[in-house]
């Protein structure tokens, strides 16, 4: 397994990183449909690299946890908007997770593949369709069309157009991070045993 960072064992944490390793590991992000710990106790994914700076890995995972707990936007449009930032920019964890995370909420493995693809779905619906292009904007245009965006707001309002574009940056920027530690997705590629 490739990685630039050090697995950080639980055993040799700072107090501030045991902190933030606890708030990662308890709450819903324990119970779901991937793997965020390894069986040695260390943490996969973007999260032991947030051990490195635990005051910026902390809001970094409160922001993580409002905008996928909090957040207004329907499971399956938040769903469908991480995984297209996933395949956008190539993020094998990001797409391990959250491809795995968007079929418990009734997205399809048709879907994820042109999603994947880069394309949005025939099948989704005129909302999620509106966050998909928005989506797209974000990650690969330097601005967003007005036609997208009036598109995006009929469907969402201010506060949706807020909490897309929040989402779409957070993505990136744990995609960025995952990229310069060289993090790669779990070996296991089912989705694990008792979790939902």
């Amino acid at each position: 397994m490739s990685n630039h960072f050090p697995l950080l064992k639980p055993a040799e944490l700072s107090a501030d990183q045991q902190d933030l390793y606890e708030k990662i590991t308890a709450g819903p992000r324990a119970n779901g449909p991937f793997r965020i710990v390894y069986d040695d106790g260390t943490l996969a994914g973007p999260f032991n690299a947030l051990l490195f700076a635990p005051a910026i890995g902390n809001a970094v995972q409160e922001l993580g946890a409002a905008l996928r707990f909090g957040g207004q936007l329907p499971d399956r449009t938040r769903e469908l908007v991480i995984c297209s930032v996933a395949a956008a920019l190539n993020s094998e964890y990001e797409w391990y997770a959250h491809s795995r995370a968007a079929v418990v909420v009734g997205v399809s493995n048709e879907e994820l593949t042109q999603l994947q693809a880069g394309s949005v779905p025939a099948s989704v619906s005129d909302s999620e369709a509106a966050a998909l292009e928005l989506t797209r904007e974000l990650v690969t245009e330097a601005g967003v069309n007005e036609t997208i965006r009036a598109t995006a707001q009929k469907h969402f309002g201010h506060s949706g157009l807020t909490e897309i574009s929040v989402l779409v940056g957070y993505y990136r920027t744990l995609a960025g991070l995952l990229a310069v530690a060289d993090v790669p997705a779990p070996a296991d590629t089912a989705p694990e045993e008792g979790h939902q």
